[in-house]
Parts: C-alpha cells; structure tokens; sequence
C-alpha cells in the first residue's frame, strides 16, 4: 500500500505547524527579550523562580524548562553575574542549594512581565478562552504522546537515555 502524501497527511501538516509556529515564537522572544538582555530561558528562569520564593534546586529548574542541568548551570550562572539570581545552600543537603531571585532580578522581571503579558495576548488575541483552553489541553497530549512514542524508539548503540 502506498503511503499518502504528507499534503494529505493532516496530522504531519498540524504537527510540522506547531513546530513552525514554536521556531516563530521563539525567534519573537529572542527579540523580545533582547531591550533587556535577557534570553528567553533566561527569562523563563526568573518566571520560575518568581513564582518559587524560598528557590528551586538546579535539577528542579532543569524539569521545569525541560532542559539538561548542564545547561541550567551554564543559564544561572550568567544570572548570577548580572545580580539578579543567587545560590542558597539548602538546609537539608549541604551539598546542594537552591536557585532564587534577588531583588534586583524581581525589580527587572517586574518591568519585563507587563510587556511581555501584551505582547502574548496580542499574540493570541483571535482565541476565545475556551479555544485556548482547548489548545492547553491538546497540546499537553501530544506533548504526553511524543513522550509515549519516544520511550518505545530504540536507542543508538552506546547512548544510555537521560
């Protein structure tokens, strides 16, 4: 039987939309961010910790921005420079500690999140708020079925899963 073409194909076309239109927000945030010499994650970092005030560990960050902790250490680590994130030392484990917001990055972040609530809304402005939900809620399953259809895939020889 011979396959459909991907025109035909209408969960590939969603899916290959998705991926356009994350590439085109992400770009936007790029830019977004910039006036503040920010990156989006780094901006999602402050969002976090914001909403987090005794912390987060790095592993925790790393969860929640779906990225390895190699690369939060690398994210924290400017954001520490600039004064706007520290660590603190966990009480319960002296070897670990905890990611979380200074001042200074609370005082950036509150004039970054009015902007940057316009600009989603504007950016979402032809949804109802039950279209968006409705998106949340599919968007969170395909997320879960990717994650399925991942862990049956085998892995190349030698590269253990992380």
């Amino acid at each position: 039987m011979k396959a459909a073409p991907p025109s035909a194909n209408r969960p590939y076309l969603a899916l290959v939309q998705l991926l356009r239109a994350a590439d085109t927000l992400w770009d936007a945030s790029r830019a977004f961010f910039a006036r503040w010499d920010l990156s989006p994650s780094q901006f999602n970092v402050l969002n976090l910790l914001e909403g987090n005030p005794s912390g987060l560990s790095q592993t925790e960050l790393s969860r929640e921005l779906i990225m390895h902790r190699s690369n939060v250490s690398g994210l924290v680590d400017r954001l520490e420079k600039r004064g706007l994130v520290k660590r603190d030392d966990a009480a319960d484990d002296r070897r670990a500690y905890r990611v979380v917001l200074t001042p200074k990055g609370a005082r950036l972040l509150g004039e970054v999140l009015p902007s940057y609530y316009e600009g989603a809304r504007r950016v979402c402005e032809h949804l109802s708020k039950a279209r968006a939900a409705e998106l949340i809620a599919d968007f969170r399953q395909i997320a879960r079925n990717a994650e399925r259809v991942a862990a049956g895939l085998p892995q190349p020889e030698g590269r253990q899963k992380e």
